[in-house]
């Protein structure tokens, strides 16, 4: 018996995904464990796994397609012993019952026998047809749910430039809304094909653009932004810290690891440095909940990382009780899936606060915005050459601008203040972080 592969929930929050790419072809031969497709969830680009053993017998999603939901077939196997060429797709879902307008119209057209997929196909079965009664009959050739149908026509879409990403191409209701309105009907292959214009708006000024459409991890990332700031009363704290004896530390520490291979990172100390200060100001590292608050008793950080679908934040797990070069060997990893869209759930999700490197791009000072349910995130600046006075005397120092964003519901002012204090502390006197 055939198998129904479905779209997979990736995550506890997703509900519908794009299929990115598939990975087999019809065909095909998978094994539980082997990866047959990326799909875009909420969070991130994620490969998907056979779980069952068989031959791909039918492809019913395209690569591409958008918000398909969750329980969706995209796919059918055939198991051992069956000819593919015998498995044949589900029947689709109807979408959308048609309501009065829809039942007045079909009473007053004329019955017509229903289009039969594949052109020669229905011209066998209908006789021979005259070149106008089939240009006139071309449009009811078009595979598409009654719901897109009626989209189509209050946006004025021609369905003919319309690509279906349902079962056998059938058109379906994600690939209009996605399609551009007013679209005019493709160009008799005769005729030269015109240089397509850039758009432009009075809103822009009249500057040209191209529209690009949001991947779901760019729509989470607005979605959750915007709730923060319009949720979540943010205070920003700012220190300036010395760096001078951190980056000492640091040419030593990697003198002595060099034969295991470790390098830390300014990043991987700073990693270190927010936990142990956590540790010591238990009472930042919590979350609100409404009417109750989380007192964590692990330091969980969340490390911003620019991925190509969209920020992410990998986790370092109790980052409070490991050593730097563990740090520095979890974090290079998680950069490295999370860059390449690969990180598994339980690599970013959750946390109990997050940091925010942007000194390794010039930026002197920024303020970073909570992720929520966390309640703080620390913002790093550069480290720059300043004049500072050091034991009552100017001079030279390296120094680094770092900003703390907190929920104040969550976090008093002179307890983020204290919290950034142990930090600074622990940067300019670092033998606290190898112990």
């Amino acid at each position: 018996m055939p198998i129904e592969i479905k779209m997979p929930a990736l995550s506890p929050t997703m509900e519908e995904g794009t299929l990115a790419k598939w990975l087999v072809k019809v065909g095909d031969e998978v094994s539980s464990g082997d990866i047959m497709a990326e799909i875009e969830t909420d969070k991130a680009t994620m490969e998907f796994e056979a779980v069952d053993e068989g031959t791909i017998a039918a492809i019913l999603v395209e690569e591409g397609s958008e918000n398909v939901g969750v329980g969706t077939t995209i796919a059918m196997l055939a198991e051992d012993g069956e000819d593919v060429g015998d498995v044949s797709a589900p029947a689709p879902e109807v979408e959308d019952a048609p309501n009065e307008e829809t039942k007045t119209e079909a009473e007053e057209k004329p019955a017509r026998p229903e289009p039969v997929e594949g052109g020669d196909k229905g011209a066998g079965a209908r006789g021979s047809t005259s070149s106008a009664q089939t240009e006139e009959n071309s449009s009811d050739r078009i595979i598409a749910s009654p719901l897109a149908k009626r989209i189509a026509e209050q946006k004025g879409i021609d369905l003919l430039g319309v690509k279906g990403s349902g079962p056998n191409g059938r058109i379906v209701k994600a690939d209009v809304e996605g399609a551009t309105p007013g679209a005019a009907p493709s160009a008799p292959a005769s005729a030269p094909s015109a240089a397509p214009t850039p758009s432009v708006s009075p809103e822009d000024g009249g500057a040209p653009y191209e529209e690009v459409k949001l991947n779901n991890v760019r729509k989470v990332i607005a979605r959750r932004l915007t709730e923060a700031k319009q949720t979540i009363p943010h205070i920003y704290l700012t220190v300036d810290v010395r760096l001078d004896a951190l980056l000492k530390l640091r040419k030593e520490l990697n003198a002595s690891l060099e034969a295991d291979g470790v390098k830390l990172s300014v990043n991987d100390l700073i990693i270190k440095a927010l936990a142990r200060a956590l540790q010591r100001e238990p009472q930042c590292n919590v979350s609100f909940q409404g009417d109750m608050m989380h007192q964590y008793s692990r330091e969980d950080i969340s490390v911003a990382v620019a991925a190509p679908s969209g920020l992410i934040t990998p986790i370092i797990r109790d980052a409070g009780r490991k050593g730097l070069a563990q740090i520095s060997t979890e974090m290079k990893e998680l950069a490295g899936k999370a860059r390449d869209g690969k990180l598994q759930p339980h690599e970013y999700q959750g946390g109990t606060a997050s940091l925010s490197n942007l000194g390794m791009f010039g930026t002197k000072q920024f303020d970073a915005v909570i992720n929520p349910p966390q309640a703080m995130i620390l913002a790093v600046g550069a480290g720059e050459q300043r004049p500072a006075v050091v034991d009552g005397a100017l001079q030279v120092a390296t120094m680094m601008s770092v900003t703390g964003s907190f929920d104040h519901r969550a976090i008093d002012g002179v307890d983020g203040a204290k919290l950034l204090d142990q930090f600074r502390s622990l940067i300019e006197n670092p033998m606290g972080l190898v112990v």
